[in-house]
């Protein structure tokens, strides 16, 4: 591969999507942006679209808004349904945030599966997934199962399944691992827990808008996931929440509120549950970060699945092949090498990689850091290029040559 900034120059100038850069706001050129996959930048459409919002429909129409935020969260639910899901109308709704819709859907899942006592998740899934889990187990007497997983390479397909037996109620288990970007085999893991009855949650919070999803094609119950990463929906943005059609009729989630409820105007005693997705909302949905969402689901949608996917996959790949021409052992790959198997953020692994991270946002480029001493690089498809890939893996590389980053302290701070 050549290693010249004339050969990512080339890249980019071919590449079928890389006008959606131009609609995002990116007030500094020198900055190199590397963390996407926490927060995404700011859609130019969004920026007017909240301006619009909060002088126009709040300023101007008060409460009368609500003739129209009344189906904002059905009709987001929809466009990520179609544009960055591929699953049916009426089977995804803007909804709470990604922990709340983890437990929901998890206490919906073991009401519908009374008599058994196991929740299977793996030892790597992101940590709020797991502590909800155990304290869905603590507080019903049930046993939570961990998986062992490789942190670098990904959940094992087999492993999951040697855990499952016919008392297994759940399985929840993430789609991209939020460490090293693997990707999980959803169809494979799903299928077997199909077998012995037990019904799967997914988190996506990796996954939308930057890599394929297969839940129709395996078949998955349930899903989550948030709206501020590859969807650029802005910071502390509402999430997301899946049903499979089917299911939803039988499944009675734990918070009884008044927008879950059939008929919320009539105000009348007792709960009555949606017939539809909307049984899984629960109060007032956040209209800006709404309007925010659907601007960021619109940008995905238009540019492709597919596109965005093969993109992040050549970018990711750029990025391995650079780190490994230029810095050899002194950075090892903590993500699958194979890109077929990994998401849109590619981790590297260095006892000093804290050191790295701080040295690196003091050159003008945001990685983030993870336990344990992981670098991680987050390539958002939209509107990161391959320029951007080889100037800040060259600062990267001019930091470890030079052993600039040692003067950084090694002690984490409370944000990494």
């Amino acid at each position: 591969m050549d290693h010249t900034r004339q050969y990512a120059e080339s890249l980019d100038t071919q590449d079928p999507i890389g006008h959606f850069r131009s609609r995002f706001h990116i007030p500094d050129s020198d900055l190199v942006y590397f963390d996407g996959n926490s927060l995404g930048r700011l859609p130019l459409a969004t920026r007017e679209r909240l301006r619009d919002a909060v002088d126009r429909e709040w300023g101007h129409d008060l409460i009368r808004g609500w003739d129209t935020w009344i189906d904002l969260a059905r009709s987001v639910g929809d466009l990520l349904a179609s544009g960055v899901l591929h699953v049916g109308p009426g089977e995804v709704v803007l909804s709470d945030s990604t922990s709340v819709n983890v437990y929901k859907l998890a206490a919906a899942a073991l009401d519908a599966r009374p008599g058994r006592h196991v929740i299977v998740t793996d030892d790597d899934n992101f940590p709020t997934d797991r502590y909800l889990l155990e304290g869905l187990a603590a507080a019903r007497g049930l046993e939570l199962r961990l998986v062992a997983t490789d942190i670098d390479a990904g959940l094992d397909p087999a492993r999951v399944a040697a855990a499952l037996d016919d008392d297994v109620a759940l399985v929840c288990l993430s789609h991209v691992a939020y460490r090293s970007g693997a990707i999980a085999d959803m169809v494979a893991i799903t299928t077997a827990a199909h077998r012995v009855g037990a019904l799967t949650l997914w988190d996506l919070c990796h996954s939308a808008g930057a890599v394929r999803v297969p839940l129709r094609e395996s078949g998955a119950d349930l899903a989550v996931g948030c709206t501020y990463k590859y969807l650029n929906a802005g910071p502390g943005a509402p999430a997301f929440l899946y049903v499979r059609e089917d299911l939803q009729a039988g499944l009675r989630q734990p918070i009884w509120g008044w927008f879950g409820r059939r008929d919320q105007f009539a105000m009348a005693p007792g709960y009555d549950p949606a017939p539809s997705i909307d049984r899984f909302l629960v109060g007032t949905p956040p209209v800006l970060g709404g309007y925010a969402a659907q601007e960021g689901a619109r940008l995905v949608a238009e540019a492709g699945i597919d596109a965005l996917a093969e993109k992040g996959a050549r970018l990711t790949d750029y990025a391995i092949a650079l780190a490994s021409e230029w810095l050899g052992d002194r950075l090892a790959l903590a993500s699958p090498r194979d890109s077929a198997v990994r998401g849109s953020h590619v981790t590297f692994h260095s006892p000093e990689a804290w050191q790295l991270c701080q040295a690196l946002k003091a050159a003008n480029v945001i990685p983030d850091f993870r336990t344990p001493d992981r670098l991680r690089i987050g390539l958002a498809p939209l509107y990161t290029r391959f320029v951007d890939v080889h100037e800040g893996m060259s600062r990267l590389r001019s930091i470890v040559e030079s052993g600039s980053h040692l003067s950084f302290a090694a002690t984490l701070g409370r944000v990494t």
